[in-house]
Parts: C-alpha cells; sequence; structure tokens
C-alpha cells in the first residue's frame, strides 16, 4: 500500500514565493471515478431510469474511460469491492491503467445501521460496524489503494432536544481509532455533510471534519501509527464534497484550504450544487462556475498533487458520456487557471490600497 506524503500541503509561501510556485506548479488531473453512479438506482420519489448492471460489467464501463483521462476508481467496501472481486480492479489497472485509489465504506444503506453505524446506539450494531470498517482497512492495504473513505451519511440525530451530543461522537471516533490500530498504517479520509439521509449528520461541516480527525488521531496507540504521526504525516484526513461543502453554505476555497493547511486533504470530490438543498451531484461547472473555477486555482495555490473524484448522479445522461463532459470541463477550468495573470492577483492581495476594483477586472477580462 503506498503511504500518501501530504505534508507539502502546510508550506506556507511569502509573495515572491507564490508567484513562482504559481508560474512553475500546474495542477496534474488525476481524475477517479466511482463505480457506484455507473447505473444510479432510483431516488425516493422515482423508479430508476436505468437498467442495472453487475460490477463485472462496471468494470468494463470503466475501462472505456481511460480514453477520457481516468486514472482512478473508487468503489463501496463490502458493496462493490470485496475480497472476492478484488481480482477485478486488479485486471483494470493492468489493462486500462485505472488503479482502485479509494474505497469509501458501506455504513449507511444497509436495514442494521437504522439508527447509525460506528455511533449507533446498540453495541451489537456498533460491532457490525466496525468489523466492516476494519475489512475495509485490511483490503485497503491488499488492494495498493491510497484512502479508506468514510461518509458517515447515516450517522446523526433527528432531534436535537436531548441528545447526548458526546456519547455519539466518542463512540465513533474510539472506533475508528481503534480500527486504525488493528489495521495500522492505513490513511483515513471523513467525509463531512450536513444533513442526508441523516436530518443532522454527526459531522456537519468542514470544521466538524477537522475537529473529529484531531480527536481520532489523539485516540491512536500503535507505535507503528504513532511513528507516522511523530513524523509530522498526518492519518486521519477528509475527503470534501463540492456538494456537501455547499450543502453547508460554506466557501468552496476557503473550506478546502482549511483542510490542505492540515496536511489532511486526502482525496477530493467533484460536482455541482445550489447553496443549501438536496443533495444533487449535478455535474462539474453547472452550478456556480466561478467558485469550481476559484476552488481550482487555490488548490493550485496549495500545491495539491491528489486525486480529482467525479462524484455526479448521471441520471438521465449515459455514464460515459457523463464522464467525457465532466472531464472536459475540468481541463477547460485549468486552463483558463493557467492563463490569468499571477502576478496581477497577488498584487491585488498583497496591496490592496493601490489595485482597488483591478481583480474584478482581471476576471472580466479572462471571463471567456
Amino acid at each position: 500500500m503506498p503511504f500518501v506524503d501530504h505534508r507539502s500541503q502546510k508550506i506556507r509561501r511569502n509573495k515572491e514565493e507564490l508567484l513562482k510556485h504559481l508560474q512553475t506548479f500546474k495542477l496534474d488531473l488525476k481524475v477517479s471515478v466511482g463505480i457506484w453512479y455507473f447505473s444510479p438506482a432510483g431516488g425516493r420519489f422515482h423508479d430508476a431510469y436505468t437498467d442495472p448492471t453487475s460490477i463485472p460489467e462496471r468494470i468494463e464501463i470503466a475501462a472505456e474511460m481511460a480514453k477520457f483521462g481516468v486514472k482512478g476508481i473508487e468503489a463501496h467496501y463490502p458493496s462493490e469491492v470485496n475480497e472476492e472481486n478484488l481480482h477485478l480492479y486488479k485486471k483494470l489497472e493492468k489493462e486500462a491503467g485505472i488503479r482502485l485509489v479509494a474505497v469509501p465504506l458501506s455504513l449507511f444503506y444497509d436495514r442494521t445501521f437504522e439508527f447509525g453505524s460506528l455511533s449507533n446506539p446498540y453495541e451489537k450494531y456498533r460491532k457490525i460496524a466496525y468489523e466492516r470498517l476494519v475489512g475495509g482497512l485490511k483490503l485497503v492495504k491488499e488492494a495498493n489503494a491510497d484512502v479508506c473513505i468514510i461518509w458517515p451519511g447515516i450517522d446523526g440525530y433527528t432531534y436535537s432536544y436531548g441528545h447526548p451530543y458526546y456519547h455519539m461522537w466518542d463512540t465513533f471516533e474510539e472506533l475508528v481509532a481503534q480500527a486504525m490500530d488493528e489495521v495500522p498504517g492505513v490513511q483515513v479520509a471523513i467525509e463531512p455533510k450536513p444533513y442526508e439521509p441523516a436530518p443532522n449528520n454527526i459531522y456537519r461541516t468542514t470544521a466538524d471534519g477537522i475537529l473529529a480527525v484531531k480527536d481520532i488521531e489523539a485516540r491512536l496507540k500503535n507505535p507503528e501509527n504513532l511513528k507516522i504521526l511523530q513524523e509530522g504525516h498526518a492519518l486521519a484526513g477528509l475527503n470534501p464534497e463540492v456538494g456537501h461543502v455547499r450543502m453547508g453554505f460554506e466557501d468552496l476555497p476557503y473550506a478546502y484550504a482549511r483542510v490542505a493547511r492540515e496536511g489532511r486533504l486526502f482525496h477530493t470530490h467533484w460536482n455541482s450544487q445550489p447553496l443549501g438543498n438536496y443533495d444533487q451531484d449535478l455535474d462539474i461547472g453547472v452550478v456556480d462556475w466561478d467558485a469550481t473555477e476559484s476552488l481550482l486555482y487555490t488548490l493550485k495555490m496549495i500545491g495539491y498533487q491528489g486525486y480529482f473524484g467525479i462524484d455526479i448522479n448521471p441520471e438521465r445522461i449515459p455514464v460515459l458520456k457523463a464522464i467525457e463532459i465532466n472531464t472536459k470541463v475540468l481541463k477547460i477550468m485549468n486552463e483558463r487557471i493557467e492563463r490569468l495573470p499571477h502576478d496581477r492577483i497577488l498584487e491585488c492581495y498583497f496591496d490592496p490600497e493601490n489595485h482597488r476594483g483591478e481583480l474584478e477586472l482581471i476576471l472580466a477580462e479572462n471571463h471567456k
């Protein structure tokens, strides 16, 4: 399993260093796709609009995505990737150059988790979730993947009145740390979300996620994990998703930069989303293009070297066409930020008195 060094995200640069960095560093758009949306299921109020496909059939479709520059694939454990079918993903990497880079956990859909997964008030259900987490961590190692992603979508609460928040957070974080100590050396990313499917999710905002992963790391005891932490690495990080961040009315570049400042931007998920509203997983750029492009520019400033995970719900568009569109949009955005006058943009920040309104002019001049 490759251990990804995210420490460079924490580098602070002065004006001259930042300008040199902007002029020399270019984002490498390593795109990954999620196998879960290759044949989207029905929604709460409508049937599925596409026919179901098996995992082997989806992997065949994934191989065709290499022509769009796709380098990675993501699959939930154990529903989409497991010990029995891992060989299919290894074959995909060998034949198409698309490797399994992230393994999210299926800790939200099963009826078993009606009242939560790792924070479930019943120990017997927490045990099931814990065993699934340990299995997922082991599979990350066996698959040579980069990260295990935990989206605690079903963990949280319905009513604020009388809810024991300390117990909810403590049980979840203690079990994650315990599993990480049982399978040391695997990096874990939490994916915050304000609500849905739980009316109030356990980690609502980016800041909540940062607090959670710090608490998880503080609980680690395995000597191998402690050695990694002592070297300045992070073992627990975040996988922020554009849609989830905007559901919480957060500013995209600000939120992602907050995570990267800690060296904890382990992975990223990309789509579009109106502020608030239900989770729509729209194509990249169709809502608030400027915010997404601004996020890309911030990641260029940071020197982000990770994957760009496309996380969409193409209910009415064939998945191959959807990936073609989304990869093309990312490339267009990346080419646009490369053409920006980085020196003038930095002057607007470092000398605002003498550059009033210039940033607005720069954006207007390059809005094409």
